[in-house]
């Protein structure tokens, strides 16, 4: 018994002789900008200890700042606590992000934007880093989000920042690009710039449906009825997949295959055939995309039409 006691009493000595607080809860900040709650911290030597309830554990990473929770002891909530240096003051509070900006095309299909300026032709949008030209015969509305307030126990607004005015269509899109492994931002835009999300769209050159497919590339990737929005989008999705893998994930050499056939690339050494038709449809899904969108030299510009 008389063991026992003493060994309570040592740990009750080792658990407040290093406290860097005291006995009242304390907000841990990680080097790497996690942090946690806990209720009580104490050091030892080197080591750093806390308290969760009755467990104690040891901190086995670089502590960026100790803050108490408790307003009377703010003056020793400094970044670094533990060696008692002078409290460093507060990270200044960001203001809000900016409320997005939502471009409607015609056809139904939505863009969300950060920025746009109109003109007379069109409009120029920014989307992070990417700025891009959309001609004013494609734009049906734009408009600015309102706040949104979050009714009690509710959610607030969430998107993923495009639409094609489908749910069913956008559903698909996300569907496919999760089992493909795809970007559906990507898949997206492409069937934006190949239909305008019509279903029954079809190319002088017989390509079919809301991804545009060749009847050959169809029949290839399991497509029978490519008219049908699920059936058409699985197969473009593939598409685009085996065209990420053939290329190493060169956006540009898979839009330029998409547009002109794989065949084409290989035939001018890995890059983006010399089609005028075939630049301009990299440049302006890649731009929107987020992809370098300088266009090529025009100088050696062939006659030849994409194979689509």
């Amino acid at each position: 018994m008389f063991y026992i006691r003493l060994f309570l009493v040592c740990l009750l000595l080792w658990q407040t002789a290093g406290s860097v607080f005291g006995q009242e809860p304390v907000r841990i900040t990680l080097e790497d900008g996690y942090s946690f709650e806990v209720d009580e911290v104490s050091k030892h030597g080197d080591e750093i200890w806390y308290r969760q309830g009755s467990i104690w554990k040891q901190l086995d990473r670089p502590v960026k700042k100790l803050t108490s929770l408790n307003k009377d002891a703010a003056a020793k909530s400094s970044p670094d606590a533990v060696a008692a240096k002078p409290p460093v003051a507060a990270e200044p509070v960001s203001a809000p992000a900016p409320l997005p900006i939502w471009i409607y095309l015609n056809g139904g299909a939505r863009v969300r934007v950060d920025e746009v300026n109109e003109t007379t032709d069109g409009a120029w949008y920014r989307r992070g880093n990417v700025s891009m030209f959309i001609d004013r015969e494609r734009i049906l509305r734009i408009e600015r989000e309102q706040p949104v307030v979050a009714a009690a126990g509710g959610n607030a607004w969430r998107e993923s920042g495009w639409t094609s005015g489908n749910a069913g269509i956008d559903n698909l899109i996300r569907v496919n690009a999760a089992r493909f492994r795809v970007d559906p931002y990507l898949v997206f835009c492409v069937i934006e710039q190949e239909s305008q999300f019509k279903h029954y769209a079809r190319s002088p050159k017989g390509a079919q449906g809301l991804m545009q497919l060749m009847p050959g590339t169809a029949r290839r990737l399991g497509v029978r009825r490519p008219y049908d929005p699920a059936e058409n989008i699985m197969g473009g999705t593939r598409y685009l997949k085996e065209l990420m893998d053939m290329f190493g994930g060169r956006v540009d050499l898979v839009l330029a295959s998409y547009n002109a056939g794989e065949g084409a690339v290989m035939k001018y050494g890995r890059k983006v055939p010399p089609y005028r038709e075939t630049r301009d449809y990299v440049k302006k899904i890649g731009k929107r995309y987020g992809i370098d969108g300088r266009k090529p030299r025009e100088d050696n510009d062939e006659a030849a039409v994409p194979q689509r």
